[in-house]
């Protein structure tokens, strides 16, 4: 299995995407040599059932991957439509996914699609699956995704008449793929240490090419202290976010307006040290030091052109670059092993360090509202009081 050729994409970006409603797919000849006639119209139903998340970059991203890898597993591997797919096919193909051929496995992420000749024609050089280093091995947050959005899919494909039955939902044996927690997961954060070498880190970029990294400086600010999502800083359909979405009441509180997952609007109290941190930042830009009322100035600009970021991967990238240059910092000081953690962390980690940072001395129900979480449920699996005595109820255990 590990010779055969590798698929094409099949979906372009969010950005890039045609909308499948308006321009039907016609032709499959240009993304796989064999597919049959009918499978243009799974094809088409599976663009139309991505493109309707397209309000969310995230959600997009996470139902184009899934969709696009089993897609991919129907035309090439197992070269059946989607009518024909049974529940014994969706098992076969959860173990095809955490075994993937060496040769659907990336080394690096690379584009999609690529500019020719004023079109928009499939990489080459892409793959399906991505493994940076090490060898691959699927989580089991990727193995509950795909389970997931494959049942959403079929589900979707029922109401439109397209499909009888869900096969995702007809599996019984789910458990022999995933595994019940005894407790929650540990939440992946940065430690206190880290921390204060990334934020210091931003700082000292901000002061070398303020041109660049006070925008840095602010983005690494902003998804600590506000505890935003990456979506909640990028311009997007549904979502621009503006300097004007910094708004003071008549008490002379700041707020921040966002729209966050589930396309739900929120206001973020925003700290004294968050808005001196906007004022910085609005100065190294030539505008006042506080945003008038209804003020339009995109929150994060570009470094080239007008407008807004509108794109999660370039926010990636600035948080990326800070992250490497912390670490390199961190092993000149000697701290070898906080540096090698620390290059595994992810933007979302911010989030997740902020509000753990807060739920220490702020109450629970304040946090909760500010990072939008629809319970203190979820909002408890930041408290690690619990966890912290039951390490030390069992540190001076004897054995012998």
């Amino acid at each position: 299995m590990s010779n055969i050729a590798p698929p094409l994409a099949f979906f372009d970006t969010l950005d890039e995407m045609a909308n499948p409603f308006k321009q039907p797919v016609k032709s499959l000849e240009y993304l796989t040599t064999d597919a049959p006639a009918e499978a243009i119209d799974d094809y088409q139903s599976a663009a139309e059932f991505i493109y309707s998340y397209r309000g969310s970059p995230d959600t997009f991203s996470t139902y184009r991957r899934e969709i696009e890898h089993f897609l991919h597993w129907c035309l090439v591997i197992a070269q059946k439509q989607l009518k024909q797919v049974v529940r014994e096919d969706i098992e076969a193909y959860v173990e095809f996914s955490m075994h993937p051929p060496l040769s659907w496995i990336g080394q690096k992420n690379v584009s999609r699609f690529l500019p020719r000749q004023g079109e928009r024609v499939p990489n080459p050089d892409w793959r399906p699956y991505v493994q940076i280093s090490g060898e691959f091995a699927m989580s089991q947050a990727a193995l509950q995704s795909l389970f997931s959005v494959l049942s959403s899919f079929f589900n979707y494909l029922i109401q439109e008449r397209y499909l009888a039955a869900n096969p995702v939902a007809q599996i019984r044996q789910k458990s022999k793929f995933l595994r019940k927690q005894q407790s929650q997961g540990k939440i992946r954060r940065l430690s206190p240490l880290q921390w204060d070498f990334v934020i210091e880190t931003a700082e000292s970029m901000a002061v070398e090419q303020p041109l660049i990294h006070e925008r840095t400086l602010f983005v690494m600010n902003a998804l600590f202290a506000m505890y935003l999502r990456i979506s909640e800083l990028v311009d997007t359909s549904r979502w621009q976010p503006q300097m004007g979405h910094f708004q003071a009441d008549q008490e002379g509180n700041w707020w921040f307006l966002t729209v966050g997952k589930g396309n739900k609007e929120r206001e973020i109290s925003v700290s004294d040290a968050m808005l001196e941190a906007l004022k910085r930042y609005r100065l190294s830009r030539g505008l006042s030091s506080l945003p008038m009322p209804g003020e339009s100035t995109p929150l994060i600009h570009k470094t080239r052109g007008r407008g807004g970021i509108g794109s999660t991967r370039q926010i990636r990238g600035i948080v990326q670059k800070c992250f490497d240059t912390a670490a390199e910092s961190m092993r000149a000081n000697g701290f070898i092993e906080d540096a090698e953690r620390l290059g595994a962390a992810t933007v979302h980690w911010l989030r997740h360090t902020g509000i753990s940072e807060d739920v220490k001395h702020r109450p629970r129900e304040h946090v909760r509202d500010d990072a939008g979480h629809g319970s203190s449920a979820i909002t408890d699996r930041y408290i690690d009081v619990e966890r912290a005595e039951r390490h030390a109820s069992a540190r001076k255990k004897l054995i012998k």
